[in-house]
């Protein structure tokens, strides 16, 4: 447990800050007071999602096989193997990011945008998904460093963007008047930061070195094992997002904006929760590699424990603090409703979020990455779209209430086939 908490409340920090300038970054954007602004950051955040969890996916399998083989004792092999697979990631995010900000109006089109919202969101995609390989290297290299252990470096990196970013936003919004382009023009700079920081951190840990070629191609199939399914799994959360946002936006700016509150508020409130899938992830790979898999069930136990402490807590401060979230984004109409109903009820649904992720940590470090790609693609799908739609005859809150309910079975079904997945570990079956 001690272990658990010292990598996952450091994590925690660094998550906390960075989703806390973007959630202070969009409270600066509602103080413009136009509609349009506020749902352009929806619309673009739901397409930015898709990227990022390209990114992490690629990330998980990067920390699953170094964690692994450090475990091992096969230090060299995972420097090797990682260095070469940073080149491939980077390669990844590049051609993504760019297919991103070439083709953002119609994408932007299929979510429902229009008018000057769209326009704003494509503006503001033009500028952050070109510099997409950064936050790739960023995370890959803030996982390397958890990979071994050090989880105050890591941390370390994600607080560095947290800081250019909060030092840069204001600025680029209100001292230069650039509204949301200079927020996109903070992103892209933190972004820079966060990969720097990386680097810097991660000397003395002998964990990179000058790709060799011959490594491409098995630092590809091992890394890319883990790191495919990750992805898959990774896309089917965004991928129900956007089908919500879609149901948003038929009920106006009001209810986009309102949805785009809780979804900065949501990265903030359970940071803890989702540093807790980069953080156990390496923990139970270690132990993996090492054989104790005793150690894996307590890393999941304890990861468990701090999911419901995590919850609970968020939805005590989260229901008295309401009326003052709504206050200081300026809400109106239906977007009030929204949040109200999330702070005040429907936050406790993240227990079971929470569940399901830390069930994905589980598959994806012990050898079963496709029962995370099944689970999250279930909730995705038979989780969300038939709930939001029989919701969303309710209107914007029913939509909220099926999106919830939803998660509930997944999330549940999903623990309890991790315990059973680490039950019938045995020591001799750990491929080396």
């Amino acid at each position: 447990m001690r272990h658990v908490v010292t990598m996952a409340g450091t994590g925690a920090i660094g998550l906390m800050a960075v989703f806390a300038v973007d959630l202070l970054n969009y409270g600066y954007i509602s103080h413009l007071h136009d509609k349009t602004l506020t749902a352009a950051i929806a619309f673009a955040t739901a397409v930015s999602y898709v990227q990022v969890s390209v990114s992490i996916g690629m990330t998980i399998g990067l920390g699953a096989c170094t964690g692994r083989l450090i475990g091992a004792r096969q230090h060299a092999e995972a420097r090797r193997m990682a260095s070469a697979f940073l080149v491939v990631m980077v390669a990844i995010a590049a051609v993504l990011g760019l297919l991103t900000a070439t083709f953002a109006t119609p994408l932007l089109g299929l979510l429902g945008a229009h008018g000057e919202a769209q326009q704003h969101a494509a503006t503001f995609l033009h500028i952050v998904s070109p510099a997409l390989p950064l936050v790739c290297m960023g995370m890959a290299l803030s996982s390397l460093l958890r990979a071994v252990g050090d989880a105050k470096r890591s941390m370390r990196v994600t607080l560095t963007g947290a800081v250019v970013s909060a030092c840069l936003d204001p600025v680029m919004i209100f001292g230069l008047h650039l509204g949301l382009e200079g927020a996109a023009i903070s992103t892209v700079l933190a972004r820079l930061a966060i990969t720097a920081s990386g680097f810097l951190n991660l000397r003395g840990h002998a964990m990179l070195e000058w790709p060799e070629r011959s490594a491409f191609g098995p630092s590809t199939r091992l890394i890319g094992g883990i790191a495919v399914p990750a992805i898959a799994t990774n896309l089917a959360t965004p991928t129900g997002a956007l089908f919500v946002t879609h149901a948003m936006a038929r009920f106006g700016l009001n209810a986009v904006s309102g949805q785009a509150t809780i979804d900065r508020i949501v990265p903030v409130a359970f940071s803890l929760v989702f540093a807790l899938t980069g953080s156990v992830g390496p923990i139970m790979a270690q132990n993996l590699g090492a054989r104790q898999i005793h150690r894996v069930q307590e890393a999941l136990l304890a990861a468990l424990k701090l999911t419901a402490l995590c919850v609970g807590a968020t939805w005590l401060i989260l229901a008295v603090a309401h009326s003052y979230i709504i206050q200081l984004f300026e809400l109106q109409g239906v977007g009030v409703d929204i949040v109200r109903l999330f702070c005040c009820w429907l936050v406790l649904s993240y227990m079971f979020v929470g569940l399901l992720f830390v069930a994905n940590t589980a598959f994806n470090n012990l050898g079963h990455p496709f029962y995370s790609t099944g689970f999250n693609w279930g909730r995705a799908t038979l989780g969300t779209i038939p709930f939001v739609w029989f919701g969303s005859a309710y209107g914007p809150v029913g939509i909220l209430v099926g999106q919830s309910l939803g998660v509930v079975l997944f999330g549940s079904l999903a623990v309890v086939t991790a315990f059973r997945v680490i039950r019938k570990l045995e020591p001799g079956i750990m491929k080396a």
